[in-house]
């Protein structure tokens, strides 16, 4: 894993050792709690236009800031408890794609690729 990932799940690790929460960091659990913290991220977005999005005042991107911060820290913890290698995860994940949307066949669609073989 990347040394800044490993090293904030080494926190994280810590963080719930010390408030004695292992027990409750069950996978379910964690999964649970990162779409909950998503689902958090994405009412930052509701109710704006796609232009107040890419750019959104300094309140809301505090606010966005602190959601991402929080998806990042389910995240890393969920993987931890899980001893998956979020970057060798995502490295795979995106070999995968490469592979599955190839830009002469996919540039500018949306449409979705057949499942991974």
């Amino acid at each position: 894993m990347n040394e800044e990932l490993e090293s904030l799940a080494v926190r994280l690790r810590e963080f719930a050792r010390e408030g004695d929460w292992e027990r409750f960091h069950t996978p379910k659990n964690l999964a649970m709690a990162l779409a909950g913290e998503a689902g958090e991220l994405v009412a930052e977005f509701q109710w704006l236009t796609a232009e107040e999005s890419a750019s959104p005042d300094t309140d809301t991107l505090a606010r966005i800031r602190a959601e991402l911060g929080d998806v990042t820290l389910y995240l890393v913890r969920l993987a931890d408890v899980l001893g998956v290698d979020l970057v060798a995860a995502a490295t795979d994940k995106l070999a995968d794609n490469e592979r599955r949307y190839d830009a002469t066949g996919y540039r500018g669609s949306a449409r979705k690729a057949p499942p991974s073989a």
